[in-house]
């Protein structure tokens, strides 16, 4: 394992402005942080790197992608999350190889880490056929980049249609039969192989480990809820659902339990802290008070809920209810990117929308250890992510502060959050093994791949509109059941998520 001293750098923690800055050693040693203290107190232990002029901060944990969308990358835009969502999950899948899906992936993890991500969450997609080599080819291309990853596969029982309210009445029986014909996986080998993962995967033993990832309430019956939650908890890992992310999930709540989807899960006995519940965008002030008690989490996603139309989370009133917030930035599908100083960035502005008093906005400060802090404590890592301390994980990313971003220097903080990007981020060390050093990745040919990526889609981008054409085929039932649920209420207790 690499013993390395990193010298002369500056830390958020301890930012004294441009003029007295106080600089510090970090001393890295099997993958843990040995020592922080001031500059020049002792001699640095192992290899010497230079980092006078640089700012080292905790790498980004990313709580929510979806590796399965990067193929489809800006191919959409001015569409609600109930009609785009079909066109990735079409009901004929592509006729993917296991390098194809290995591929797609580091579409993402590339993005990542130039973006100062060292922790990347991803809710990968397996139906209707769960092939075990392109799950494993996800877990491969995440070893092979260095990145620490959670892999969930997505678990539901429900067929995807059934996820919304009227289907009967406005899907045909006949497309319906259509949609239902499609060979699937029974959700009990999809179970069985999530627990296989969860057995050999686990995130205390592997860099590249496994997190429970049942989709959404509305796509699983409560028996299979609770064997998710089973799971989780057998093996001590972390549970990620999709809840309440648009105003149709909170009327759809309405129709299929007669209250919010918070409160059907707490009834179930499903939140606990190691919930993080996924959007979580129309909220009322009860279903905050409960992921409150429960301890529970929520990944917030301010850029795709935005591309998406799907309004804006309640962060200051989850804050001020002492609910974890940590953050995510959806996949490629739905936001074009995985870069999480722009998600951090949007997190500091786009809160600032839902408060007149401004001693309630969502600042710098609070939005950066939601992307850190708040990360570790969602994926029960806290303790060992999201800072820098001796004993916790030498995940770490390296600024350059001679980078136009932060000239002139006056708040290394906020020149981070509202300033920074890629062309900012010199190294990345993750578990104390530099994964891009200098600004080049030191474990892939990224030029390489890159090339290779857009060889494949260049085959592959044909029988994506293939599929959209067939898409299309039920996007006007799915327009007129959206319509349907535009004319119902909400609960009235409902906190605002749109503008107007």
């Amino acid at each position: 394992m690499a013993h390395f001293t990193l010298t002369g750098c500056r830390l958020l923690e301890f930012d004294a402005g441009a003029q007295q800055a106080a600089t510090f050693d970090i001393e890295v040693a099997d993958g843990f942080i040995a020592d922080v203290r001031p500059a020049d107190t002792r001699a640095p232990g192992g290899d010497v790197i230079d980092a006078r002029n640089c700012l080292v901060t905790p790498g980004l944990i990313n709580g929510h992608h979806h590796s399965h969308e990067h193929f489809h990358k800006g191919r959409y835009d001015n569409l609600p999350l109930e009609l785009w969502m079909n066109y990735m999950r079409p009901p004929e899948p592509l006729p993917l190889t296991a390098r194809d899906v290995y591929l797609r992936t580091m579409v993402g993890a590339i993005e990542a880490i130039r973006s100062g991500t060292t922790t990347l969450m991803d809710d990968l997609n397996v139906s209707p056929i769960l092939r075990p080599d392109h799950v494993e080819a996800v877990f491969q291309a995440y070893e092979d980049i260095g990145i620490r990853s959670l892999v969930g596969i997505s678990l539901f029982d429900k067929p995807f249609y059934r996820a919304m309210p009227f289907v009967d009445e406005e899907i045909s029986g006949e497309l319906q039969a259509k949609l239902a014909a499609g060979k699937s996986t029974p959700p009990s080998e999809v179970l069985a192989f999530a627990r296989e993962l969860a057995t050999r995967r686990h995130p205390r033993e592997n860099r590249v480990g496994y997190i429970v990832a049942p989709s959404a309430p509305q796509r699983c019956s409560d028996e299979f809820l609770l064997q998710t939650r089973a799971l989780a908890d057998e093996f001590d890992l972390p549970a990620m659902i999709h809840v309440h992310e648009t105003r149709l999930q909170a009327v759809t709540a309405q129709e299929f339990y007669g209250k919010t989807m918070i409160a059907h899960l707490s009834d179930l006995g499903f939140l606990n802290a190691n919930t993080s519940l996924i959007h979580a965008v129309w909220l009322t002030p009860d279903d905050i008070g409960l992921l409150a008690n429960a301890g529970a989490s929520v990944q917030h996603n301010p850029t795709s809920n935005l591309k998406l139309g799907s309004g804006v989370a309640p962060v200051r009133a989850l804050l001020d209810a002492g609910v974890n917030v940590s953050l995510g930035t959806d996949g490629c599908g739905s936001t074009e990117t995985l870069n999480m100083l722009r998600t951090v960035n949007m997190a500091a502005l786009v809160n600032k929308l839902r408060a007149e008093d401004r001693a309630r906005w969502v600042g710098a400060r609070e939005a950066w250890q939601a992307g850190t802090t708040g990360g570790a404590k969602a994926i029960g890592q806290a303790g060992r992510l999201g800072c820098i301390a001796k004993g916790y994980s030498a995940d770490l990313a390296v600024y350059d502060l001679n980078s136009i971003a932060f000239t002139p220097l006056n708040n290394a903080l906020h020149q981070l959050v509202f300033a920074a990007d890629c062309s900012a981020v010199r190294d990345i060390y993750v578990a104390g093994e530099a994964v891009l050093r200098d600004g080049k990745f030191t474990q892939i040919d990224e030029a390489s791949l890159i090339a290779e990526i857009a060889d494949r889609h260049g085959t592959l981008s044909p029988l994506i509109a293939e599929s959209e054409n067939k898409v299309d085929e039920i996007r006007a039932a799915y327009e007129r059941i959206c319509a349907r649920c535009d004319a119902l209420p909400v609960p009235e207790q409902t906190l605002p998520a749109k503008i107007g």
